[in-house]
């Protein structure tokens, strides 16, 4: 097992891997930037080391300085959390050749799941179900590209290869757009991504977003833990997700989730990893795989009792799976709001100092933050703050706990919000359940 991780990150995700650490008796390596003296994480650390100035290309994104931390404190492995350089091919290959175990994946898995069109020709020829499409990047063959667009049918959606986080994507409603669509994503993905190939792809209209999680290791094991929603989103931004999925039957689970094992197994994945689906008719669509763990990943520990932190260290530390897949049952139900220090009606981020801050309680509540009262949001990164989690036996006793929970927090010194997620899950529509991906922005009125 390895003996000491370096945690290359911040906020909550850093502190969930310390915990996880702690319960396996591994001693921890906190880095930081300067504006994150403070964090949580960094005064429960074993090691603390200061990595650069509050940009994060100057200290979370400053790979030299992260790996010169791991060497200074004869740290043997280097978790990524999410976000940051948690899906950077290249500093997963410079962590295993300076001698480091990077808990995740391959720099080759993450190079290819990376690229869209090459994620999905990996996924075609794994079997796993994709978005009809293009089928490979477009070139400047204007005819060749009219004529996807015609077989496809419109609309259709352009997306770079190299895209994520909702940026990199047109949709295009009549051919007489196609050409001049297609070439504003190739601008705006070289400027954004460093990487102008973009791929043509159906747009559905009333998706939802659907994901399975997986585990595998280096002994050609691999295993799915269910499926989530994540269809409550503003922006190709998750707010709210659960799991399983509602109106998602066994069978569907145990057949989009086995090809997703089989895929993994093919591509000799390890680590954890997730399926991302956009799910419309009864039909899955793959539209990209992350190669690291999830925000939400704790809705799937919360229906599964399996921890998948303390697994992707285990697998990194070059263990077989703890599990079978008979050995994971589905139970109960489970939701994750994403609490955000931003105004609820602009969302415009809300930084500043938390005067107050009280953390609900109760069966089946659980709240992952690193905030505290006194505890100061610096504006230079992302705006969440914390993600608190229900369960209950059925998903109506987990939204009832979920508003219970909404109504106790209190988080003072800061907007946040919290407004917006009472009137999602007071929603009559979020309980019904199956709501498509486009739902909350309609609900919104954002364009």
């Amino acid at each position: 097992m390895l003996e000491k991780i370096l945690i290359a990150n911040r906020g909550e995700i850093a502190l969930r891997i310390l915990r996880a650490c702690r319960e396996m008796d591994i001693k921890t390596v906190a880095v930081h930037s300067t504006a994150d003296r403070d964090l949580k994480h960094v005064r429960l650390a074993d090691e603390s080391v200061c990595v650069g100035p509050a940009s994060s290309l100057e200290s979370y994104l400053n790979i030299p300085a992260i790996i010169c931390a791991a060497e200074l404190t004869n740290a043997d492995g280097i978790h990524p959390g999410y976000g940051f350089l948690s899906e950077n091919s290249e500093f997963a290959e410079q962590v295993e050749s300076s001698g480091f175990k990077f808990i995740g994946p391959s720099a080759q898995a993450i190079r290819t799941m990376g690229d869209k069109v090459a994620a999905i020709k990996a996924m075609k020829e794994a079997g796993v179900p994709t978005v009809p499409g293009s089928d490979g990047p477009l070139d400047e063959d204007s005819e060749r590209n009219i004529e996807f667009g015609r077989k496809i049918g419109y609309p259709v959606i352009i997306k770079a290869a190299g895209g994520g986080g909702g940026r990199g994507m047109r949709v295009v409603h009549a051919e007489g757009s196609l050409l001049n669509s297609i070439q504003l994503t190739k601008s705006e993905a070289a400027a954004a991504f460093n990487n102008d190939t973009v791929y043509m792809e159906k747009f559905l209209g009333t998706p939802r977003h659907i994901e399975i999680q997986v585990l595998a290791d280096s002994h050609g094991n691999a295993i799915h833990l269910g499926e989530r929603d994540c269809s409550m989103q503003r922006r190709h931004q998750k707010v709210v997700e659960e799991a399983p999925a509602p109106g998602i039957t066994e069978a569907q689970r145990a057949e989009i989730g086995e090809r997703c094992a089989e895929a993994c197994i093919r591509m000799g994945y390890e680590g954890a990893g997730t399926f991302e689906f956009l799910f419309e008719n009864g039909e899955f669509y793959f539209i990209e795989m992350n190669t690291r763990v999830q925000v939400e990943h704790p809705v799937t520990e919360m229906i599964t009792w399996v921890d998948i932190i303390k697994e992707q260290i285990s697998i990194a530390s070059g263990n077989p799976l703890r599990y079978k897949q008979e050995d994971i049952q589905i139970q109960g139900h489970a939701i994750e709001c994403r609490i955000n220090a931003e105004d609820s009606k602009t969302f415009l981020p809300s930084p500043g100092k938390i005067t107050l801050y009280h953390a609900p309680g109760g069966p089946g509540v659980r709240m992952d933050s690193h905030i505290y009262n006194g505890y100061t949001v610096p504006p230079y990164y992302d705006s969440m703050i914390g993600k608190l989690i229900t369960y209950g036996s059925t998903r109506e006793s987990a939204i009832a706990r979920m508003n219970g929970a909404l109504s106790e927090i209190v988080i003072e010194g800061i907007k946040t919000n919290i407004d917006l997620q009472k009137e999602i899950l007071s929603d009559g529509n979020f309980g019904a359940g199956g709501t498509d991906i486009h739902y909350l922005e309609k609900k919104l009125g954002i364009d």
